[in-house]
């Protein structure tokens, strides 16, 4: 899945509207209440606030300044009827783009340099037939069982996520999106926001000329992986047949809760549910914020590695 900036600098212009709209409705009516009502516990009439709204955009802002990361993360992703989980060591850079991960419980390292390689991705598997492999990162068998794509890895692309597809609801974002308040997770003080939309639900759709799965989901604003789930089309990364009618949900999920560090202001913790339960989530740990990374550590040959 991709998505352009614009969209996501809408919805911050339209979340800074929201807040001043709310700042301004709120003083008028605390004047005329003040005398009649009890004070308003804020827990409990956060959204007449928005501060929910101000964490999003928080939230976008601190993952634009992110320039270099490392990190542990664990995964829960829905696959056909199971799950498969992971607990996976990352290091990434964002401009240039370079990364290098490694997945402890299938014994695989990948890394990507862009602008080497015709912009592939090493791969490494530690079991049989132990051979290195230089793969479209795009390509059937590196996003085979894989809900998202390598270069989708860290928090840039994930707040982009939130940020357009709650754009997608518009003047609905209030009615589904909640601050619940600040909690731990992860060992980190966090603020929790919780999205829930209980219309979500799914609808036909015609395939039109050279179509693909990834860019009927750019395009509606949906979750790549769970239209492929939905459909079954796990595998199909090429142009569906035109004409041929698919099931799209008609928002990106039906619930997700986020959980943003109140230090870093990065969603540490992300997960997402649809009409049958937990599809996936994503939880990081031990992060390192912003420390430059040396560029030997985006080569095959860095000690250690085993490319």
């Amino acid at each position: 899945m991709r998505y352009k900036l614009p969209l996501e600098n809408m919805f911050k212009r339209f979340c800074i509207l929201l807040i001043l709209y709310a700042q301004i409705g709120l003083s008028q009516n605390s004047k005329k209440n003040s005398k009649n009502q009890p004070k308003e516990n804020p827990k409990e009439y956060s959204r007449e606030h928005f501060k929910d709204f101000k964490l999003i955009t928080d939230m976008l802002d601190s993952a634009k300044n992110v320039s270099s990361l490392r990190y542990n993360m664990k995964s829960v992703e829905r696959i056909g009827k199971g799950y498969l989980t992971a607990s996976t060591s990352v290091k990434l850079q964002t401009h240039p783009r370079r990364s290098y991960l490694k997945n402890h419980q299938s014994k695989l390292e990948v890394l990507y340099n862009e602008g080497n390689l015709n912009n592939k991705s090493l791969i490494k598997p530690h079991v049989f037939p132990y051979i290195t492999l230089a793969l479209d990162p795009l390509g059937n068998i590196m996003r085979k069982n894989q809900h998202f794509t390598i270069l989708d890895i860290g928090f840039d692309f994930i707040a982009r996520t939130i940020a357009v597809a709650l754009n997608k609801e518009k003047e609905q974002i209030g009615q589904h999106l909640n601050y619940i308040g600040k909690v731990e997770k992860n060992k980190l003080a966090c603020h929790l926001l919780i999205y829930e939309n209980q219309e979500f639900s799914y609808t036909d759709y015609t395939v039109l000329h050279k179509e693909t799965v990834s860019s009927i989901a750019g395009k509606l604003t949906v979750n790549d992986y769970m239209l492929r789930n939905k459909n079954k089309l796990y595998d199909n990364y090429g142009y569906l047949k035109e004409g041929s009618v698919i099931k799209v949900p008609n928002f990106y999920c039906k619930k997700a809760v986020f959980y943003v560090d109140e230090k870093t202001m990065l969603p540490i913790s992300v997960s997402i549910y649809d009409d049958i339960g937990l599809f996936e989530s994503y939880d990081f740990f031990n992060i390192e914020l912003n420390k430059p990374i040396p560029a030997e550590e985006f080569k095959r040959d860095f000690n250690g590695y085993g490319f």
